[in-house]
């Protein structure tokens, strides 16, 4: 990076904020407390609460969001009738899985191959270590020109709404002129890019349940209905031969008009193994941002160790439901639930519970926070020009704070590019990646007070 007085000062920040993460990583911040204990999330909202009183910052508060978790705010006053921009990161994380699986400790940031893993090291405690960097940057380099307040949520992974709705109740608390998630990533390393579309989501528990009670399979299997055998059909029919899609009802048709996605480059940023093909129709863009994509995300039911030869009287899984901007998530909730009981067999018994649900969202990009960020992209990356690029993952309170402030911009970006393997094993960040989209942070708030 050429030398610049705010990339130099970010710099020189970096061996700190490597210690700073090692110690935010560390929290088991899992938000889902039958796995993982409260107590590690709430330690790690007051670490953040800390960091954001040391940085200056007045009415730090964790708030209760009505989903039982925390979140915290801060607010950095600018200078007088200065513009208010918020800055958005997570500090929960999704759980390690197998934690034999990881080639380091997944809560001990481990330095290896030019990169620092560590569950959340990337998505997303990289992205509070990121705001830091940015506006310790910019106060050693003449102060913070715009107000500023920090919203860092204790349950994005989970989907569960709370700081959705705590925002409705208090509507007032976020409002800003512009507002930077930081919870995205590049299209690709070194790529300057910002997330302009992001598909809803929807979860769903669906338990099928066949019998009083499990029958040995002897004596009873092949005239006894299995619920697992049934299930497995009903989970069945959310996709089409090709592995497309398949929801009565729900458009799986849409087109993806932007930067593309190449197939191969996908496979390698996927680690599909050889061989193996690639599921759906259309582009792989098409796939990813502009049409839905059901996932099972776990099924209940007797592991292979153990099993005993028994029918199965019930058995229950998780199903998630990516749905693309311009489709409602209440209705294809609906729709997808629907859908499981058309498609039940035997005349089973079939219940749904909706887990969590989040609508898409679409930026405008036609404002001046874009043409700020796209300036200060160029000087962080020199020699590239910032991209558009939607994702597929879900970042439910974009909806609720665009519904909430008509008239804010909204700016994606962040650390979670290809090679971090968010929500997977050995998840880990680049400092590099860090450090350039820090300045880039700096600067897009320096170029938008100016603007």
């Amino acid at each position: 990076m050429p030398s610049h007085p705010v990339a130099d000062t970010v710099a020189s920040l970096m061996p700190g904020a490597r210690t700073e993460l090692a110690e935010l990583v560390a929290f088991k911040s899992v938000a889902d407390f039958d796995q993982y204990p409260r107590s590690e999330s709430e330690a790690a909202a007051r670490w953040i609460a800390g960091a954001l009183r040391a940085e200056g910052f007045t009415d730090v508060a964790l708030l209760d969001t009505p989903d039982g978790t925390q979140s915290v705010y801060g607010f950095l006053p600018g200078p007088e009738g200065a513009k208010t921009v918020l800055l958005y990161a997570h500090y929960d994380v999704q759980p390690p899985l197998d934690e034999a699986g990881w080639t380091s400790p997944p809560f001990e940031l481990t330095e290896r191959d030019g990169r620092w893993h560590g569950r959340g090291a990337a998505d997303c405690k990289g992205g509070v270590i990121m705001h830091l960097l940015a506006l310790r940057a910019l106060k050693a380099n003449g102060g913070v020109p715009v107000n500023v307040k920090v919203i860092v949520e204790g349950s994005e992974e989970q989907g569960t709404g709370g700081l959705e709705r705590y925002a409705e109740e208090h509507p007032e608390l976020l409002e800003a002129d512009a507002i930077v998630i930081g919870d995205s990533g590049n299209f690709r390393l070194g790529l300057p890019t910002a997330t302009t579309v992001l598909r809803g989501m929807t979860l769903v528990r669906v338990q099928v349940d066949t019998l009083e009670g499990n029958l040995h399979s002897g004596q009873f299997g092949g005239a006894a209905p299995d619920a697992l055998a049934a299930l497995i059909r009903v989970l069945d029919s959310l996709r089409a031969e090709d592995g497309s899609t398949t929801v009565d009802g729900l458009d799986g048709g849409s087109v993806w008009e932007g930067l593309e996605y190449d197939e191969e480059q996908f496979r390698k940023d996927a680690k599909v193994l050889d061989g193996v093909g690639l599921i759906g129709s259309g582009t792989v863009a098409d796939r990813l941002w502009a049409r839905p994509a059901v996932t099972v995300l776990g099924i209940d039911c007797p592991p292979v160790v153990g099993a005993t030869p028994s029918v199965q009287a019930s058995a229950r899984a998780l199903v998630s439901l990516r749905v693309p901007p311009g489709v409602d998530a209440a209705r294809a909730t609906e729709l997808l639930e629907a859908h499981l009981r058309a498609h039940t067999p035997w005349g089973a018994r079939v219940r749904t519970e909706r887990i969590g649900q989040g609508q898409a969202f679409r930026a405008d990009t036609a404002g001046p926070a874009y043409r700020a960020m796209a300036d200060a992209m160029a000087v962080a990356y020199p020699g590239q020009e910032m991209q558009y690029a939607g994702q597929g993952g879900s970042i439910p309170l974009c909806s609720t704070l665009a519904s909430l402030y008509p008239k804010a911009e909204i700016l994606l970006i962040g650390l979670s590019e290809p090679e971090a393997r968010i929500h997977a094993v050995d998840e880990s960040v680049s400092p590099e990646e860090l450090e350039r989209l820090s300045v880039a942070e700096a600067l897009f708030l320096r170029n938008y007070a100016a603007g």
